[in-house]
């Protein structure tokens, strides 16, 4: 089916249903026949969907109605060839302009052909008049910049930038399958170009993306695309040999193979998540990085919820990657600025709260939590820390150290503008014994 039809009617959905992008990205992935260009076409379009929508509001008398959106999603879908990408301009305007007959909505093709040349013909004066909107300017809706401002006064226009650029490809190297000096020369030999990252032993950049069945070593379990922010967080949990392990909200588990990869002989290694679908690739993803799993339990709940779940016998480490904002991840998931509102923050952060206050008791003394977040808003962060030790006595901050981001009033946080990392914070908690 045409890319562009399949673009217009993905972001539609997006918008009008609520329903993520990497929801939509397998239906769009099966119905395109440029499967790529489809995939461009939407991820781009979102990425500057705020900066494109001032720009058509601009070249629209008036707006279209919501039966109508995927034709406002198409005209979106036009400008963003024309800014954004090597389309010759003939040829935007006449796929883009025939899409609408494909769409069935034939009466929208003189709409799209009279937008799309009216923005060649005016486009260097509506550009000063974009550039004067903050949204227009920044793509990014109003509400996160000011938070960003707020939290990050000196680094929030480096944020928005990286937010807006296209994210590197980042590798975990399965040490239990192969080192990454022998994996780099495996790159070489098929062309393959990838360097190592020196923060983490088994961390490496290609440096031009590709998709994941074609990545030399994947089908053999060689290799698991993850951002080097998040690679961290199985190194600072420093789980030991015939512990029980509690992995809360671990779907689709990259950090659940990742723990099992630095020490597979756990006593047991519990992963919880509510997500059935998900939860579905934990096992799919330890079958193909040739894991052992005899000590892997997996759990559908609430984690929360324990007692529904929890035998009663005490974790050794906990690792909290709390249901967030995701505002530290833009870049891999440009549809979070369209689907995530200011109000959802407090929501977010009263349930991380509520997953603290719910899971600490299973920790053992002596113990240690991990609690982080895709998030670089303080509200999801310090503060949800700061609140529970406040109100829990025998819960201690460690200190840690990471050769990236920088130290927070509690914990560390890694911004998306820093040493090419995904946005990530991170806290360290130890339960002590209390003597009264």
């Amino acid at each position: 089916m045409n890319a562009r039809v399949i673009a217009a009617e993905a972001i539609n959905t997006i918008i009008q249903k609520q329903r993520t992008l990497s929801a939509v990205l397998p239906e769009l992935r099966k119905s395109a026949r440029d499967q790529a260009w489809a995939q461009e076409l939407t991820y781009g379009t979102l990425r500057w969907y705020h900066r494109l929508n001032v720009i058509l509001n601009l070249l629209l008398t008036k707006p279209l109605s919501k039966k109508d959106g995927d034709v406002h999603c198409l005209l979106l879908i036009g400008l963003y060839q024309l800014l954004y990408t090597r389309v010759p301009t003939h040829a935007a305007v006449s796929e883009t302009v025939e899409a609408t007959r494909i769409l069935k909505k034939s009466w929208a093709a003189a709409l799209v052909n009279k937008i799309l040349r009216r923005w060649l013909r005016e486009k260097n004066s509506l550009l000063t008049q974009v550039d004067a909107s903050i949204e227009g300017r920044y793509s990014h809706p109003t509400w996160l910049i000011a938070s960003l401002q707020k939290t990050w006064p000196a680094d929030w226009e480096k944020i928005v930038y990286a937010n807006n650029a296209h994210p590197p490809m980042i590798l975990r190297v399965n040490h239990q399958r192969i080192s990454r000096a022998d994996y780099l020369k495996l790159l070489q030999t098929e062309s393959v170009i990838g360097h190592a990252l020196a923060p983490l032993p088994e961390a490496v950049q290609l440096e031009h993306p590709m998709p994941a069945e074609k990545l030399p070593g994947f089908s053999q379990g060689f290799i698991y695309i993850q951002d080097i922010a998040s690679q961290f967080a199985a190194h600072l949990l420093d789980v030991k040999a015939h512990q029980r392990v509690l992995d809360a909200c671990a779907a689709p588990g990259g950090k659940t193979t990742h723990i099992l990869e630095l020490e597979p002989h756990l006593k047991k290694l519990v992963a919880i998540d509510k997500d059935p679908l998900r939860l579905q690739k934990i096992p799919h993803n330890v079958d193909r990085l040739q894991l052992p799993h005899d000590n892997l339990q997996l759990i559908l709940a609430e984690a929360e919820n324990t007692t529904f779940w929890w035998t009663g016998e005490p974790f050794d480490r906990i690792l909290l990657d709390a249901p967030c904002s995701a505002t530290g991840v833009i870049r891999r998931h440009p549809d979070i600025k369209l689907s995530r509102q200011a109000s959802d923050i407090a929501l977010y952060a009263n349930r991380q709260l509520k997953l603290l206050k719910a899971l600490w008791p299973l920790l053992s003394p002596g113990g240690q939590l991990l609690y982080s977040t895709c998030s670089i808003l303080r509200e999801e962060n310090e503060n949800v820390v700061q609140s529970f030790v406040s109100q829990q006595r025998d819960a201690k901050i460690l200190p840690m150290s990471l050769p990236m981001g920088r130290a927070v009033s509690i914990g560390h946080q890694i911004l998306p503008s820093e040493s090419g990392a995904d946005g990530f914070y991170y806290a360290l908690l130890r339960k002590h014994h209390i003597t009264e």
